[in-house]
């Protein structure tokens, strides 16, 4: 079973493996392994896609996070989506520390869809020190993911 993430405006939420405890990691520290809050289990670096549930939430991510970070612009009747989705975990196992993947449903964010002008999906959008770098619409298997990254 893959870890599910969550972000909210500060952070990444991640649970503990050990105690169950939601804990932050902040967008500027996750290059770094934290330690929960509760018991001061070493908490592992974001290794799965996070979902980002709001446009300010997206906003707050791109501006603070010190990784780059991948964006996969989704929906749920997606086939393509679909067969890139266990590609991006893959992706972001291989990538924890180095760079953040995260997933941004269509439907549910249409307005980010549509600042970012996506025609088509899936859609990847590279982000670094904020700024929009790359841009590519279409599955893609997990090493051209990867290449995208390296741009």
């Amino acid at each position: 079973m893959s870890t599910v993430y969550k972000a909210d405006p500060k952070g990444v939420i991640s649970v503990c493996p050990a105690c169950g405890q939601k804990n932050r990691l902040p967008y500027g520290r996750l290059a770094t392994e934290g330690t929960c809050g509760k018991c001061q289990e070493a908490l592992s670096l974001v290794n799965a896609p996070v979902d980002i549930p709001s446009a300010g939430v997206f906003n707050a991510l791109i501006a603070e996070s010190v990784l780059p970070v991948l964006v996969d612009f989704w929906a749920a009747w997606c086939g393509p989506c679909k067969m890139v989705a266990p590609q991006l975990a893959i992706v972001a196992k291989q990538e924890a520390g180095l760079s953040l993947i995260v997933k941004v449903n269509t439907e549910e964010l249409p307005g980010l869809s549509a600042q970012y002008d996506i025609q088509g999906i899936p859609a990847l959008l590279l982000f670094k020190n904020g700024a929009l770098v790359a841009q590519q619409a279409g599955a893609m298997p997990a090493a051209a993911i990867r290449e995208f990254l390296y741009r």
